[in-house]
């Protein structure tokens, strides 16, 4: 059976760890692991960046960063890259957005091939080939957005409503304070629940998903939370104590004389500064947990939406996030570094087709990684793989037990240019890289401009705590992982332009195109 469409659900910043189905003994996920019942959890799934823009991008083309080349936010997709909304154009379908994607339009791309007027292909290409139900990226104040323009609508009499009742909060004596501060992620936001971005963001796709009848459809059903800022609007806000939290992850060694300098210097950044306080981990962590539950709940209404419409039998569910959070473990907060805390993420994929009836219910422990999901999807809608541009795998071999030949390791990459850190070590602006790969045992981290590797044992310290990346006993394990990297580095795919097919049409066909060299 062909399935017929894609609900592609991606969340902002949530940890692999922090579903009910992963293991957390408090936080309640009944409807992620009801996915994860009815499909299959992919429980060593990885992303091509721990930070969002990059990681998207991978998402979004199925490429790795050292392929597609936008390596940090604001660091633009080039105008040349083919993403799913493309493949799925070409076959004559349509990739609509509700929610974020962290697109960035290709201003100088776009200037070059002077689409400077008012196109529909500009229009496409600004926003990644992406067909908007509705676009709401978080983080920052939109007030022309139709979000801001639907809170006015309700009574939120603001210009601002996203900085002024979103992410605000109200105490007990009814003053308003500053949800930027997190000290203040305690407090309810001013929103009401029902208007919250995540209730907002899901009304949209529901909407989408009801309006197509039986027209074929991908969705991309994009959460902004559990993002920062970390407000939750009641209940949520007050759902769980510090004590059902995970206990922080941090070692004193990692701030020891011995500590890699980019791990120090990451360490002194403002937000990391504020997680070594156990004041900010207490008051932050229950929050986040809070704004998973409200998730979790609405992704209940997707559920039962799919239902009704009865488009379990014909959709493949796919649930994942761009990257994983801090929250003060390894003495750091936000994101970026190579920790499984943030470049592991949840992964649960619900194939329709009877062939994954045998893999329902159960965990997938072989390594799977963000550029897998454009495969998968034009695997599943039986459309042209190209396997010239995409550099992952399609999932479905593992859903229907018939994958062989397995990668062993996985790949993220990191664009330090753009962090305060750079700075503060002295290194002028230009190119300032890193690189990881993780196997089942070993995780190896290559830094450009002079800076030793890092090296970890995750057998012997599966907290990652150790950084053998100096040790003289561990130099054959460098060099066999640095090889293992290169290895991977050397197979990227550059030749963009041209398929496999015209690339072996054009093999050695010199003298049909009149081209006689090397005669005698």
């Amino acid at each position: 059976m062909v399935t017929r469409n894609v609900l592609f659900i991606m969340c902002d910043q949530l940890r692999w760890d922090h579903m009910g189905c992963a293991g957390h003994p408090f936080l309640k996920t009944p409807n992620l692991d009801a996915l994860a019942a009815r499909g299959v959890r992919f429980s060593q799934a990885y992303v091509q960046s721990g930070i969002c823009g990059p990681s998207r991008m991978s998402y979004y083309t199925g490429r790795y960063v050292s392929s597609h080349g936008a390596t940090h936010n604001r660091v633009p997709l080039s105008v040349g890259e083919v993403t799913l909304g493309w493949h799925l154009r070409e076959a004559g379908r349509t990739l609509a957005l509700a929610g974020k994607t962290h697109v960035l339009p290709d201003a100088h791309g776009m200037k070059r091939l002077e689409l400077d007027g008012q196109s529909d292909l500009k229009a496409l290409l600004e926003e990644g080939w992406f067909t908007l139900v509705d676009r709401h990226d978080g983080h920052h104040a939109e007030p022309d957005s139709a979000y801001a323009e639907w809170l006015r609508a309700r009574g939120y009499d603001s210009r601002d409503p996203w900085t002024d009742y979103v992410i605000a909060v109200q105490d007990e004596q009814g003053q308003v304070h500053n949800g930027w501060k997190m000290r203040n992620a305690r407090l309810p936001a001013r929103v009401a629940e029902e208007h919250s971005e995540t209730a907002y963001t899901t009304d949209q796709g529901i909407a989408f998903m009801e309006q197509q009848g039986e027209t074929p459809w991908v969705l991309h059903l994009s959460y902004v939370k559990p993002h920062w800022p970390y407000i939750a609007p009641a209940p949520y806000h007050a759902m769980y104590s510090a004590n059902e939290c995970l206990p922080v992850s941090r070692h004193p060694g990692e701030r020891g004389p011995g500590a890699h300098p980019l791990l120090r210097e990451w360490q002194n950044e403002e937000v990391s500064q504020s997680f070594q306080q156990d004041d900010c981990i207490t008051t932050v962590r229950p929050a986040y947990q809070g704004l998973i539950t409200q998730l979790d709940d609405h992704l209940g209404r997707v559920w039962e939406a799919l239902e009704r419409l009865g488009r379990w039998k014909d959709t493949l569910v796919v649930f994942c996030s761009d990257h994983g959070d801090y929250l003060g473990d390894h003495w750091l907060g936000e994101k970026e570094l190579f920790h499984d805390c943030v470049q592991r993420v949840p992964m649960l994929v619900y194939d329709p087709s009877p062939a994954a009836d045998p893999t329902r219910g159960t965990v997938e422990d072989r390594f799977v990684e963000a550029i897998d999901l454009v495969p998968t999807f034009l695997d599943a809608l039986a459309l042209d793989p190209a396997p010239h541009l995409l550099e992952g795998r399609s999932l479905l071999g593992l859903t229907r037990g018939t994958a062989e030949g397995w990668r062993d390791a996985v790949v993220s990459e990191l664009d330090w240019t753009f962090r305060g850190a750079r700075r503060r070590l002295g290194e002028k602006v230009g190119q300032h890289h890193a690189w990881m790969i993780r196997d089942a045992r070993w995780k190896y981290v290559h830094w450009t401009s002079g800076y030793r590797p890092q090296l970890f044992d995750l057998e012997a310290d599966p907290e990652e705590f150790f950084d053998l990346g100096a040790d003289p006993a561990h130099e054959a394990v460098r060099a066999a992982m640095r090889e293992k990297l290169l290895a991977w580095f050397t197979g990227l795919k550059r030749r963009t332009t041209l398929t496999w097919a015209e690339a072996e049409l054009r093999t050695d066909r010199h003298k049909a195109a009149g081209v006689f060299y090397g005669e005698w």
